[in-house]
């Protein structure tokens, strides 16, 4: 929540997982969240711009981190040929 001022004022800030839109709780310590930075044409990255995944530790547990990240990531467009729906 942020004040009058527009300053952020709450330490915990809940996340949604990308891969199930499982609300991950503070008690959740095997979930992660990876930010993809966004780069210019020169190749290097733009601060404070890029594209965060977050992933509930019930996904890493059942081994789906991997597939679930290259199926994000495709979806979003940062990766191209990666990822196909197989089953």
């Amino acid at each position: 929540m942020e004040n009058d001022r527009g300053v952020l004022v709450d330490l915990y800030i809940p996340r949604h997982c990308a891969a199930t839109n499982r609300l991950i709780t503070a008690k959740d310590h095997a979930s992660i969240q990876i930010t993809v930075a966004d780069v210019d044409a020169e190749g290097k990255a733009v601060k404070g711009q890029g594209t965060t995944i977050a992933l509930c530790g019930k996904v890493r547990q059942q081994g789906e981190a991997d597939d679930s990240i290259n199926r994000i990531a495709t979806k979003d467009g940062l990766l191209k040929g990666v990822w196909t729906y197989t089953r």
